[in-house]
């Protein structure tokens, strides 16, 4: 009974898939800023999830994690599926990675092209422009924490249109994110972003705990007191940041679980952690879902 029960549930998710997924899409057809190759580890890409029903006309660009060495689905085919079922557009962006010989600044031109692609092409999906989110998880959580940090507003004189856009999300979901640069990082998405030596100036520039203007866009962040991967001061660090600029936020940290928890459950998701209730009504305070 458990086999097919399991069985049943992994159908569901392939079915479900296959009817919310569209083929990947390059970022830079031309090939990206900084390429090392043609390979599919030196091209950026979005994969857009559609809601089936129910389009609520918000989007999510989703980073998922894995110490800028990997990608988790977990952290985001997962993402996009459960956001999909409350009527939100979701595009899960493979970045490229420091494993691959991607250092800062190629994953922070990613994330930007990746918010404007989807602002440039929002009639296509019928996506609101003003509710275009940014959701990451661990070393994905960081570099959604830099796109809150570092946007700009687009060049207005550029001759692609998809750079005349703003890179600024409308609002955040940081998932257990990694934040600082310094003595509480990880050490290994650390090394993966930044290289083996990087500079003071470079250190500073990126822990995202010091880059908070009162332009930061609202924030959901959630985290859990037993992660002994990335820790919970991460979180509390961009919170204080967040109070002290006057920026709204919501700041979660749970009792129990690890790091890398995701949704703590496999679709269709009828048991999802308590962060995704959470979660859900947070956006909808803010109008993405209904």
């Amino acid at each position: 009974m458990r086999i097919i029960l399991s069985f049943m549930i992994l159908l569901s998710s392939l079915i479900l898939s296959r009817a919310q997924m569209e083929t990947a899409i390059s970022l830079w057809p031309d090939g990206a800023p900084g390429a090392l190759g043609t390979s599919s580890n030196d091209i950026p890409t979005l994969t857009p999830y559609l809601p089936e029903a129910n389009a609520t006309g918000a989007a999510m660009v989703i980073c998922p994690g894995g110490g800028y060495q990997g990608l988790s689905p977990r952290e985001g085919n997962d993402y996009a599926l459960w956001l999909n079922q409350h009527g939100v557009t979701c595009f899960v962006l493979k970045y490229r990675l420091g494993s691959h010989g991607y250092h800062y600044p190629a994953e922070f031109q990613d994330v930007e092209r990746a918010i404007r692609w989807v602002r440039a092409h929002a009639d296509d999906y019928q996506i609101d422009t003003h509710r275009v989110g940014i959701m990451g998880s661990s070393a994905g959580g960081h570099l959604a924490s830099m796109a809150l940090t570092h946007f700009d507003m687009g060049d207005t004189n550029s001759t692609d249109p998809i750079e005349r856009e703003s890179s600024r999300p409308d609002l955040g979901i940081l998932c257990y994110p990694v934040i600082t640069m310094g003595k509480l990082t990880h050490q290994g998405s650390k090394e993966n972003l930044l290289g083996p030596k990087p500079s003071r100036k470079l250190i500073k520039k990126l822990s995202s705990e010091l880059q908070v203007t009162t332009n930061t866009p609202s924030c959901f962040i959630w985290c859990t007191y037993q992660d002994k991967t990335v820790p919970m001061e991460n979180s509390m660090m961009f919170a204080e940041a967040l109070r002290k600029n006057h920026v709204p936020f919501d700041l979660h940290i749970y009792e129990n679980g690890h790091h890398g928890l995701a949704l703590g459950d496999t679709p269709p998701f009828a048991h999802t952690l308590p962060w995704a209730s959470d979660c859900l009504y947070w956006l909808k305070q803010h109008k993405y879902v209904n």
